[in-house]
């Protein structure tokens, strides 16, 4: 993600956030839920997906708006796989995954005596983009990216992945291996999770997709919906065709679950031991409370009110259990 968008983009909702806290600042219980309303220090750390990086960013900027300056919110971006890696060693308050824990990160968890619990903080569309000098391509159809991503594709030209599209080069962009993105495409695209080609531009950092896709006149790659939502301006959403017609990305079509196969759910993990340090528990507690503000600001999909309600009855049980 550019730090630089995204901190001009926090920053210039500052100003509403902050008549939206004026209210809670007015109320000590509200803007510093722990501590009986007192004002709090300390660290609170938070690492992983790059996806869900500017949501996290996002709470953690209106946080220190909101009154709680002394708390430091770090958050790091070592992908949803190396994020979970240092939360299972008790390294991280916060683990941001753009995919569900997997079996292997959960054993870890658990050898190293840490509970946690997974919370939906928001939705998105893994957008498939091009350049926009692509005039030809407007929709692919899962076999159509399959036959283009999947192990050993031998797929380098336009006209390999449709006879009526041109002789036109092409050159992939992605997600790194590590990232919670890679898994959950190639999941759905290619059936199995980790299943991929290799020879594309694959990194954590998304702006490196953004930057050679727009670049090239026949790249193609994906991430997440926020990313393409930054760039609008040089790439261009295909729509997919998961089967039931061509769907393009958008809040409407990921809430609804008409973008199939990739629309999918955003997460942040919180252990037990975490949620004891008084400024974890307040930062979280602000950052549920704040979600639909958080999740504007960063301009991903919306919780529907029944995410939202299990949202904060999970987070409830891990603060009566810790």
């Amino acid at each position: 993600m550019n730090r630089n968008v995204l901190s001009r983009r926090v920053l210039a909702g500052v100003a509403l956030a902050a008549l939206a806290l004026t209210g809670c600042s007015n109320n000590a219980e509200n803007d510093t839920a722990a501590e009986g309303g007192e004002k709090l220090s300390g660290q609170v750390k938070v690492d992983g997906s790059s996806t869900v990086a500017p949501l996290s960013e996002a709470a953690a900027t209106f946080y220190k708006e909101g009154g709680q300056s002394g708390v430091n919110v770090s958050v790091a971006t070592s992908g949803t796989g190396g994020g979970f890696e240092k939360f299972c060693k008790g390294e991280t308050d916060v683990s941001d995954a753009s995919r569900p824990i997997k079996d292997k990160e959960k054993a870890a968890c658990e050898a190293a005596g840490i509970k946690y619990k997974e919370l939906i903080v928001a939705n998105d569309a893994l957008t498939v983009v091009v350049s926009k000098d692509n005039t030809w391509a407007d929709c692919l159809t899962v076999d159509q990216l399959k036959k283009i991503w999947e192990p050993n594709s031998k797929v380098s030209n336009w006209n390999q992945v449709d006879p009526k599209f041109p002789n036109e080069p092409l050159k992939l962009f992605g997600a790194g291996t590590d990232s919670g993105t890679f898994d959950y495409f190639t999941a759905e695209i290619n059936g199995e999770e980790g299943a991929s080609r290799t020879d594309y531009t694959a990194s954590e950092n998304d702006n490196v997709t953004v930057q050679g896709v727009s670049g090239t006149k026949g790249g193609l790659g994906y991430f997440g919906f926020t990313y393409f939502e930054e760039n609008a301006d040089k790439l261009k959403a295909l729509k997919v065709d998961g089967g039931a017609g061509c769907v393009e990305p958008s809040l409407k079509t990921a809430q609804d679950n008409t973008y199939k196969p990739l629309s999918r759910p955003l997460f942040i993990y919180v252990s037990d031991a975490a949620v004891k340090k008084p400024q974890v528990a307040d930062f979280v507690t602000f950052y549920i409370e704040r979600i639909d503000d958080i999740v504007k600001e960063a301009k991903y999909v919306p919780l529907t009110e029944q995410q939202k309600a299990t949202l904060k009855t999970e987070f409830d049980a891990l603060k009566a259990a810790a």
